[in-house]
């Protein structure tokens, strides 16, 4: 057994030892396409366009990698009731995302990311207020969500496209509401 453990040692940190590190440290702004989705049938929603902006960095070994992230982003969505009468929620929240990824391809000029991992979302503001069926008591100040995605790196550019399905940004005894994003990001690698 402690040979198979030494012999186990000895192969990893040889690959280790050969893998490129990683660090890249940047600048990101993108669009999100949010919808909050309602657990009632009387309402129909819609998904908004609104957009995030924030920091990254990626550190990592060969081509596995950690990428946190924050970024100030606003999401929220549009209900329609059965009269047709239209109204939008809002709401702002710093986004604190931690994805493992993996470099399918690796060259020197261009890179094909993979990517998956939980966001931590900390509301700042939201519009409650605006509707007489949702009490500002029963938003979530902070909610956890999944984001997965793919990303390519062009030089010192980054582009990421990724999905996030948030749990229950709402919650009353009466109605539940959850919010599902998807993202468009440009990256610039500072280092």
């Amino acid at each position: 057994m402690k040979r198979i453990f030494f012999i186990f040692s000895l192969v990893l940190c040889s690959v280790i030892g050969h893998a490129q590190p990683i660090f890249d440290l940047g600048l990101k702004a993108g669009l999100n396409n949010s919808k909050v989705s309602l657990d009632i049938n009387d309402y129909s929603e819609e998904s908004i366009t609104k957009m995030h902006w924030g920091a990254f960095a990626r550190v990592g070994v060969g081509k596995v990698y950690v990428q946190p992230e924050v970024y100030f982003t606003r999401k929220g969505g549009e209900f329609k009731d059965v009269g047709e009468m239209a109204a939008e929620f809002n709401y702002k929240s710093v986004d604190v995302p931690v994805l493992l990824g993996v470099k399918l391809l690796d060259a020197k000029a261009v890179d094909l990311r993979v990517m998956a991992g939980p966001v931590f979302s900390f509301v700042t503001d939201n519009d409650a207020d605006k509707f007489n069926f949702l009490e500002e008591q029963y938003f979530k100040d902070r909610y956890t969500a999944l984001q997965y995605g793919v990303g390519v790196d062009v030089l010192f550019l980054s582009l990421d496209f990724r999905m996030e399905h948030a749990n229950k940004v709402y919650n009353s005894p009466e109605l539940e509401a959850k919010n599902r994003t998807f993202m468009v990001t440009l990256g610039f690698k500072i280092l």
